[in-house]
């Protein structure tokens, strides 16, 4: 039995949903975050040395990390299901946007999430004024201009194909539903972008994403 080690409100969550996807059984092991630090609990570090989510067990098999989850599922389950045919233009899509998701997209999205604490947090009133300039200044000169150029680039692609691998729904668009759902929560994606907001409205209302919001609990980023 595969066994996901679900952390509310993160990436755990579409882990879940190809889970969905794929109509594999599956079961949950909940943590909570810190509700002040938003941070994983310690209990994590018994399923993975680093103490993140995702982690899924599968038998012996422990696997980390959300792009290799998805490889190892639609290796391991998939049938062909969810994944373009080896040596298509379709599969480099899909291998690309499988790994930039995490490796390009979310990166300036997490910056944000850290400046803006910075930003916002408690500190000593001579220091407060400072820190709030300084994170400013990065969020002004470097990552809200990062942000605007990803959505940009992502805007254009959907431009060319419904989905993110090309005209079939696959894997990939499994993988860049959290960076896009963390931009439409805190990054300035809205209806200016008419192709990113469609695709975030067609994936929420299948039937599979539906069920997995039901086996995983709130899940704030669609807030």
């Amino acid at each position: 039995m595969i066994v996901v080690h679900h952390l509310n409100n993160s990436r755990s969550q579409r882990v879940l949903w190809l889970l969905e996807e794929l109509g594999l059984e599956y079961e949950i092991v909940r943590y909570q975050r810190d509700p002040k630090t938003m941070l994983a609990p310690p209990e994590l570090l018994a399923v993975h040395p680093l103490g993140k989510s995702p982690v899924i067990s599968d038998g012996d098999i422990v696997v980390a990390e959300s792009g290799a989850i998805v490889e190892y599922l639609i290796d391991t389950y998939g049938n062909g299901r969810l994944v373009p045919s080896a040596g298509t233009a379709e599969r480099r899509r899909w291998t690309y946007f499988l790994h930039y998701a995490e490796g390009s997209a979310m990166a300036p999205l997490l910056m944000k999430l850290i400046f803006d604490r910075v930003e916002t947090s408690p500190a000593p009133f001579f220091v407060k004024p400072i820190a709030r300039g300084i994170a400013q200044k990065v969020k002004g000169s470097y990552i809200l201009p990062q942000i605007e150029r990803h959505l940009d680039y992502l805007e254009a692609e959907l431009n060319k194909f419904p989905w993110f691998a090309g005209a079939e729904f696959s894997a990939a668009d499994i993988q860049m539903s959290f960076p896009l759902e963390a931009a439409s929560a805190r990054g300035g994606l809205d209806e200016k972008r008419p192709n990113l907001s469609a695709f975030l409205k067609r994936i929420h209302s299948r039937p599979a994403f539906q069920r997995a919001l039901e086996r995983g609990g709130p899940y704030e980023l669609l807030k």
